[in-house]
C-alpha cells in the first residue's frame, strides 16, 4: 500500500507515529510517506523515509497549518491508499477534501487514528477561555459522530468506545520490550519521560528533585509547554534536576537503563482517567521500578504487577519518601523491576500488536478496493 501519513501538532518523532505506527507498515513493506512540522520541531525526516514539511498548529491560530494540511491532502491523498490522520484539528480540513477527491474518482481510505479524549484534553489548555470550554467540548462530541459516519477510526484506549456508537479497532500505546535484560535500577538516579506540562506533574517533579537532593539526582526527559518552561530551565540552572529537553525516542529510553525509579505525576485530570501513560509502560519494559499518582489505568498496573509505588495527586513529598524507599529497600527496587518486565512482556508488549495494526489497515485497503472494482 501507499499510505500518507499526517500531523501537524505532534512532534515528528512521537513514539506512537514513528516508531510504532510508521516502523510496523514499513517492516511489512507499505511505502510511507509522512508529512509533519520537522522545521517547526527543529527535526528532519529520516533520510530512508519521504517526509513533507507542515506547519505545526498550536496555540489559538492554527490557520497556516490546516491551509498547508488541506492543500497536501488535496494534492497527495489520491495518490494513496490510506491516509492516517493523527490529529482532531486535521478533521477541519477534510469536508471540502473530500468532495474534491469524489469529482477526482480516487478516495483513499481516510482513517483518524483517536489519541486522547479530545474534549477532555481541551478543559487543560490554557490559551481556551472558561467562556469557551462547554461549547467547544460540544461542538468536538459533534465533530467525533461526523468523523464516525465519514472515516475510519482506530482507537488508543479501550475506554474511548463510549464516545461513539460503533465498535472501533484499538491500536493501544504499548512499549518494546529491549530484547537484551536491562541494567538493574541502580540508587542514585531518577528519570521522567514524555512531555512536561502543569497536568503531567511538572512542578511536582522539580519540588520532588528537590526533596532527593543532593544525593539522588533527577532527569527529565522531554519538551515542555511554555506555562513551565521558564520553571525547568531556572531548576536546570540551578541544580535541582537535569533537563534533557526532548530527545528522540531511542536515544530518550536509553537513559531509562540503571534508573532508581521512573516518575509519572499526573494530576487527577479528565483526559488521564481513561488513558494508560506510555511513560509507565516504558519504564516497567525497561526494567524500571513506577512511581505514580493513582490515575486510574497507572495505578491498576502498578498493583496488580507489583511493579513500583502508587502516592497521592500533588504531593511532591510522598513522591520522594516514595523513591527513598525504593532507594533504601533493594530487594522491594529489585523485585518491582523483574515484575515490570515480565508483566510487559506478557501482555504489553508492541511487537505482539503491531502485526494487528497493519493487518487492520489492509483489510480496510482491500475492502475499498473490491467496493470501487464493483462500482466500475
Amino acid at each position: 500500500m501507499r499510505i500518507l501519513v499526517v500531523t501537524v501538532v505532534h512532534h515528528p518523532e512521537d513514539a506512537r507515529i514513528l516508531h510504532r505506527q510508521i516502523a510496523a507498515l514499513r517492516e511489512r513493506g507499505h511505502l510511507v510517506v509522512y508529512a509533519a512540522p520537522f522545521s517547526a520541531r527543529d527535526a528532519r525526516p529520516r533520510p530512508d523515509l519521504e517526509g513533507i514539511d507542515l506547519p505545526r498548529a498550536g496555540g489559538r491560530d492554527r490557520r497556516a497549518a490546516l491551509r498547508a494540511a488541506r492543500t497536501l491532502l488535496a494534492e497527495r491523498g489520491p495518490e494513496a491508499d490510506v491516509v492516517l490522520l493523527h490529529d482532531p484539528e486535521l478533521l477541519l480540513a477534510l469536508p471540502g477534501t473530500l468532495r474534491r477527491w469524489r469529482r477526482g474518482g480516487k478516495v483513499p481510505v481516510t482513517v483518524w487514528d483517536v489519541h486522547e479524549d479530545t474534549a477532555a484534553a481541551l478543559v487543560m489548555k490554557g490559551w481556551v477561555p472558561r467562556i469557551l470550554r462547554p461549547p467547544l467540548r460540544r461542538a468536538v462530541r459533534t465533530a467525533e459522530r461526523l468523523a464516525e459516519r465519514h472515516l475510519r477510526l482506530l482507537l488508543a484506549e479501550d475506554a474511548y468506545q463510549r464516545r461513539f456508537r460503533h465498535v472501533h479497532p484499538v491500536v493501544p500505546n504499548l512499549a518494546t520490550v529491549p530484547a537484551e535484560p536491562p541494567a538493574p535500577p541502580g540508587t542514585d538516579r531518577v528519570v521522567y519521560v514524555g512531555q512536561l506540562s502543569r497536568a503531567r506533574g511538572a512542578l511536582e517533579l522539580i519540588e520532588t528533585a528537590r526533596q532527593l537532593a543532593p544525593d539522588i539526582h533527577v532527569e527529565a526527559i522531554g519538551a515542555a509547554d511554555p506555562d513551565v518552561r521558564e520553571a525547568l530551565g531556572r531548576a536546570d540552572r540551578d541544580g535541582v534536576l537535569r533537563w534533557h529537553g526532548f530527545l528522540p525516542n531511542d536515544r530518550a529510553l536509553a537513559r531509562l537503563s540503571g534508573a532508581l525509579a521512573g516518575l509519572s505525576l499526573l494530576h487527577d485530570e479528565p483526559n488521564y482517567r481513561h488513558s494508560r501513560p506510555t511513560k509507565v509502560v516504558e519504564y516497567m519494559a525497561h526494567g524500571v521500578p513506577v512511581v505514580t499518582t493513582p490515575t486510574p489505568l497507572a495505578a491498576e498496573l502498578v498493583e496488580r504487577h507489583g511493579c513500583g509505588l502508587v502516592v497521592p495527586y500533588e504531593d511532591p513529598v510522598s513522591a520522594a519518601r516514595a523513591v527513598r524507599r525504593l532507594a533504601d529497600d533493594p530487594e522491594l527496587r529489585l523485585r518491582a523491576a523483574h515484575r515490570g518486565r515480565a508483566a510487559v512482556l506478557a501482555e504489553l508488549d508492541w511487537r505482539d500488536r503491531a502485526a494487528g495494526f497493519t493487518d487492520v489497515l489492509e483489510a480496510w485497503a482491500d475492502e475499498r478496493r473490491a467496493h470501487t472494482g464493483a462500482a466500475a
